[in-house]
């Protein structure tokens, strides 16, 4: 049902003006890598009341993270009921004014529903946009397709599994299939479904026996030799599949890890995986090799300052970390020889971005910590928008997206 119930809150400065152009059309971009690489002019510097355009109260509760495209915001997010039970739901505002478009409830979760762990949401998964349709999927509630106006084109809660946590990692757009894990507390697997009708395409097992079977990775696309791999790290290993027939390429093993989220990255030949709790680690895999590549394919390892939860980011020869407990980290990207490490201060759950020549970190707390890129530590901001912050920056139409427990804010320079 799509409906527009909820009003927005006061503009600081209101914008108008045509399309805008923007885009953003999945968790950590275009590129799913953290880079808005047509970004210019963006703040450094802001506060509730400083270099905000609009801030708009989103109704529920959701971490997932703002997708933009041309002159639209979409988001996800889980309103509450009486019976304890939450409409899971899709949202559309305007990029110019925060102003809703419309509200569809996609799913409706009883009150029955597995518990979530604290920091986590009933809406957790970022969607997709793309070719005039929007991919939302809440974990193990169901995947939903929706085209640009909040009208349902299908929906699949067949691939019900218990979760651990709640539901938390985001699906990837491959060729016409939708991907994504489905970890769950015991016997996971990865699954595809077709795009445009939401049908099984294919389901593959992990082939793993972890003591923890839980997590909650978001798969990376990239090219080797000219074939498309889908690189989705889970407990106890992470693998290569082939998005036409979900069959492992290769694999790369970590016996213990589990409840794994930071999304990998890829660059320099060498893709960047996490291993998760309770100690995690940071393995620069090489991704050409068939099989258990575990003790030929390894490129360097770290253990110091990894992440649980945020991804990593990769700016030229230089990757930047940041553990969750604020612990930032930037490293030889080639080597894994550590250039500086240094607190941020505070807890930290939101990828980091780079934009417009600046690193943006995204405290738990809604401090935001903006540095200079380079081998030396360099602070050029510190903001604080004073409200809780779990989700991932958006960016575009010369703007910052950030949202945080109540609100969405649009951040931009005067």
């Amino acid at each position: 049902m799509t409906r527009l119930i909820w009003v927005t809150s006061v503009a600081v400065m209101i914008v108008s003006g045509a399309a805008s152009g923007a885009e953003w059309t999945q968790f950590r971009g275009p590129n799913a890598d953290g880079h808005a690489d047509a970004a210019k002019g963006l703040p450094l510097k802001w506060s509730p009341t400083e270099n905000i355009v609009w801030k708009q109260a989103i109704p529920g509760q959701g971490w997932s993270s703002p997708v933009i495209l041309a002159e639209r915001i979409y988001l996800t997010t889980a309103v509450s009921h009486d019976d304890g039970g939450y409409s899971l739901d899709v949202v559309c505002l305007y990029v110019k004014t925060g102003e809703p478009v419309w509200q569809t409830e996609v799913f409706r979760e009883g009150g029955d529903a597995p518990k979530i762990h604290k920091k986590n949401s009933h809406a957790s998964p970022t969607p997709i946009v793309a070719n005039g349709r929007i991919y939302a999927h809440f974990g193990h509630q169901g995947s939903a397709c929706l085209d640009l106006e909040g009208k349902v084109i299908w929906t699949n809660d067949s691939f019900r599994y218990a979760p651990v946590h709640g539901n938390g990692g985001s699906p990837a757009l491959v060729g016409d299939k939708l991907i994504f894990s489905c970890d769950a507390a015991k016997d996971p697997f990865v699954l595809a479904l077709n795009k445009n009708t939401g049908k099984e395409v294919w389901r593959t097992k992990r082939d793993t026996s972890p003591k923890r079977a839980f997590s909650f990775c978001t798969p990376l696309v990239i090219e080797v030799g000219g074939k498309t791999q889908v690189v989705l790290p889970g407990s106890d290993a992470v693998f290569a599949y082939d998005p036409d027939t979900g069959k492992a390429i290769w694999r790369v093993d970590y016996p213990g890890g589990y409840s794994v989220v930071p999304r990998p990255i890829y660059g320099h030949g060498l893709v960047y995986v996490c291993t998760g709790f309770d100690r995690p680690q940071l393995l620069a895999i090489r991704p050409d090799g068939k099989g258990d590549v575990t003790n030929s394919h390894v490129a360097w390892k770290a253990t110091k300052g990894v992440p649980h939860t945020p991804s990593l980011l990769l700016v030229g020869d230089e990757l930047y970390m940041v553990a969750d407990g604020g612990i930032a980290t930037c490293m030889d990207a080639k080597t894994g020889d550590v250039h500086w490490t240094e607190r941020l201060g505070g807890n930290y759950s939101a990828s980091p971005l780079f934009a417009d020549g600046h690193i943006y970190f995204l405290s738990e707390s809604g401090e935001a910590v903006v540095i200079e890129p380079g081998k030396t530590f360099k602070v050029l901001a510190r903001n604080d928008l004073n409200e809780r912050a779990l989700a991932s920056y958006a960016v575009g139409d010369g703007a910052l997206f950030i949202r945080t427990a109540e609100h969405l804010w649009r951040v931009q320079a005067k």
